[in-house]
């Protein structure tokens, strides 16, 4: 193994300087094969009393890496979510699939890049006149686990097609509350979606309708109501299911703009409008893990916070922060794409921080190892099983992990190194040009990526090439989802 990849401890000479064989393992297709292979080696053994244990994924949107109190921000206040970060495993360097909406989402439920589905595009994300969605030859978690005898639910915002195949309900969910798209869609008045970012946003602007179980049930909806309306839903759903396995599927329509918060919490935040919109979304944490304590739930429950990118920074004050990271969503710098990520599991995962990479690709094929389900053999899983991380601290093996935008492969992490091919400030189009030499840099030393240091070390730029020659020659050709 390169010695760039070992653990700290295990490592005998200086990173700054580490030659980097190549791999076999990067021989074309044989490290997709390698990869699933030695991760079906780190299955976990639970015992009974948790072998059907209920799962609970809370997704905000465009909260960046850093907003909570837990990851360093001085004013935004949030106690439920710093305290599931004391009592469970905060990650360091956790990333989203993508840095924008649709691909995130669809790579989280599925395990695998939205490559891989479609789910990927000229447009970025669906739109509502859009006439594609997540492909229903896709495997969701929710399906997966409804084979398993689970009660499936999603509430909130969905973003993956409101067409039939691609809902909801025709995705696993035995049901559904929320918006079928972003916020800021709908629009009323033209080009509303630039209105997103005021202070005091007209609710008059947009015309998203509030929908159950594919049904309108309000239009437009009052967006200062949703993340109540939301959080009673989630609330009323593990109630109803307390005796039997669940899985929610809790996805946030905040911090995406336009910002709206309930009376109770408006004004209330040092930092405006969008310290409000935060505080609100945890306290809606807060009374999840609250209901799960009360209802005897908590201790067979995993429960995993984080979001679908990093925060909108052209948005001004009405986007969030990336702490120290550089750049926001729609980029491929690790502002656009690490984000907060929060596992919890009293009595099962042990409080602390790792800053051992993960994705949210890995949620699929870890929630499969934690409820024993079976990981489809038909199609390349992209995710790790991270179970021997989480209840173990154990070092997982390493490998690559890919930044797109759209179908370009623009970025690629390997150990502690990121390399950039294809580079773009904000929502700035078009990216550039293949960059030759490719810019790299050394996350652990440069978490801002300001120094490039692709002269210092070739060998590892041929490792990580190689690497992404192999991914991509396991990428098929499918349809275009995100197109008019």
């Amino acid at each position: 193994m390169p010695a760039f990849l070992l653990p700290l401890k295990e490592r005998r000479i200086s990173p700054l300087k580490t030659l980097l064989p190549l791999p076999p393992m990067f021989a074309p297709l044989r490290p997709l094969r390698s990869l699933a292979l030695l991760c079906g080696l780190f299955s976990v053994q639970v015992d009974a009393a948790t072998e059907t244990p209920n799962i609970v994924v809370i997704y905000a949107d465009d909260l960046g890496y850093g907003d909570l109190g837990s990851y360093g921000h001085p004013t935004i206040r949030t106690p439920p979510l710093d305290r599931l970060a004391d009592e469970g495993l905060r990650f360091t360097d956790y990333y989203s699939p993508s840095p924008v909406c649709t691909p995130s989402r669809a790579a989280l439920l599925t395990g695998r890049y939205a490559v891989r589905s479609g789910m990927v595009g000229r447009r970025g994300v669906l739109f509502p006149e859009s006439h594609g969605g997540l492909p229903d030859n896709e495997i969701t978690i929710a399906e997966m686990l409804r084979d398993r005898g689970y009660a499936t639910a999603h509430v909130g915002k969905w973003h993956l097609g409101i067409h039939e195949g691609s809902r909801p309900l025709d995705q696993g969910f035995d049901q559904s509350f929320g918006i079928p798209y972003s916020n800021d869609m709908d629009g009323t008045i033209p080009n509303a979606h630039d209105r997103s970012g005021d202070a005091e946003p007209d609710p008059a602007f947009w015309n998203v309708p509030l929908m159950r179980d594919g049904e309108i049930i309000e239009r437009p909806v009052d967006q200062t109501t949703v993340t109540r309306r939301y959080t009673e839903e989630a609330v009323a759903f593990i109630k109803s299911h307390r005796d039997h396995p669940f899985f929610l599927h809790f996805a946030h329509t905040f911090p995406h703009v336009p910002l709206y918060a309930s009376p109770e919490y408006k004004d209330q935040s040092p930092r405006g409008i969008y310290g409000d919109v935060v505080e609100e979304l945890d306290a809606s944490v807060g009374t999840v893990i609250e209901t799960l304590r009360e209802l005897g739930l908590a201790e067979n429950t995993f429960v995993v916070f984080t979001s679908d990118n990093g925060p909108w920074l052209t948005k001004g004050l009405q986007g969030g922060s990336a702490g120290l990271l550089r750049d926001g969503k729609g980029t491929t710098w690790e502002g656009g794409q690490r984000v907060p990520a929060i596992a919890w599991w009293p009595s099962q995962i042990p409080a602390g921080t790792t800053r051992q990479f993960a994705s949210s690709l890995d949620l699929f094929p870890t929630i499969a190892a934690l409820t024993g389900s079976d990981l489809p053999g038909d199609r390349i899983i992209d995710g790790q099983d991270l179970s021997r991380l989480l209840f173990d601290g154990a070092e997982m093996p390493n490998r690559p992990f890919f930044f797109y935008a759209g179908r370009r492969l623009a970025a690629c992490r390997y150990g502690p190194f990121k390399l950039h091919r294809y580079t773009t400030p904000g929502f700035a189009r078009p990216y550039s040009d293949l960059i030759d030499p490719p810019e790299l840099y050394q996350l652990g030393l440069d978490p801002s990526e300001s120094l490039n240091v692709t002269g210092d070390y070739p060998e590892v730029i041929a490792t990580i090439q190689a690497a992404i020659s192999a991914h991509e020659s396991s990428i098929k050709p499918v349809p275009e989802q995100l197109y008019d």
